[in-house]
């Protein structure tokens, strides 16, 4: 079911407050790396289809790829988070790239576009929450805690690579087809769809995995 919102400052001038990287890391009791564990870097950072450049991804099977080249965060969300867990929250935090200001996570859909300089973002996905993000947190409830918050990050992919760094100006331009939130993505996340909202969905320039998924589901119901 499609939600509607205030779109808050969607279509409007916004900036990035962080660029967050990471390197490899172990993360306490596991056996593998991680790259979830970023950080603010200063200057410029070239962002192609693939995503920052320098930047760690270990899980490729999960992680990275065309279509979640950029994970986002609004600073909007951020803060809601920092007053839920009430400790100030560091840029890359949850492993996202990018922070934009005066973004809330829940005013996005599939399909809105990010334009920063030569650089034009497209989200594809919500971020749906796994074990290794609930180690990252040191909290085993993570997972469900981050559900059930209905807030969840914003994956892009890159339809035109660019040069980025903390104080850009950024444009947010809507998608004018139907619009899929965050929220909803995650809500509907491994449900079977109703032949109508996944009609809409797959008019939505979604993530290819998701598109495969609901595509599979159609050749099924004939």
């Amino acid at each position: 079911m499609e939600r509607k919102r205030n779109r808050g400052r969607i279509g409007h001038p916004m900036k990035i407050l962080a660029l967050c990287t990471g390197n490899p890391e172990r993360l306490p009791g596991k056996s593998y790396k991680t790259g979830i564990f970023k950080h603010a870097v200063n200057g410029a950072v070239m962002i192609d289809a693939e995503g920052l450049v320098g930047d760690a991804i270990c899980n490729r099977k999960h992680h990275g790829g065309v279509d979640q080249a950029v994970y986002v965060e609004g600073s909007l969300t951020l803060d809601w988070w920092s007053s839920e867990l009430g400790r100030p929250y560091e840029p890359g935090t949850f492993g996202e790239n990018m922070v934009i200001s005066d973004l809330d996570n829940r005013d996005v859909a599939v399909g809105d576009r990010f334009v920063i300089g030569a650089l034009v973002l497209e989200v594809t996905a919500c971020r749906i929450p796994c074990a290794t993000f609930a180690a990252r947190m040191a909290d085993p409830k993570f997972v469900k805690r981050y559900t059930a918050a209905a807030r969840p990050g914003i994956y892009c992919r890159v339809i035109r690579s660019g040069v980025a760094k903390a104080g850009m100006s950024v444009e947010c331009t809507p998608f004018h087809g139907a619009k899929i939130t965050m929220p909803e993505l995650m809500e509907t996340f491994g449900r079977r769809l109703r032949a109508a909202d996944r009609a809409r969905y797959l008019a939505a320039p979604i993530h290819y995995k998701l598109r495969a998924m609901l595509e599979s589901e159609s050749d099924e119901a004939r």
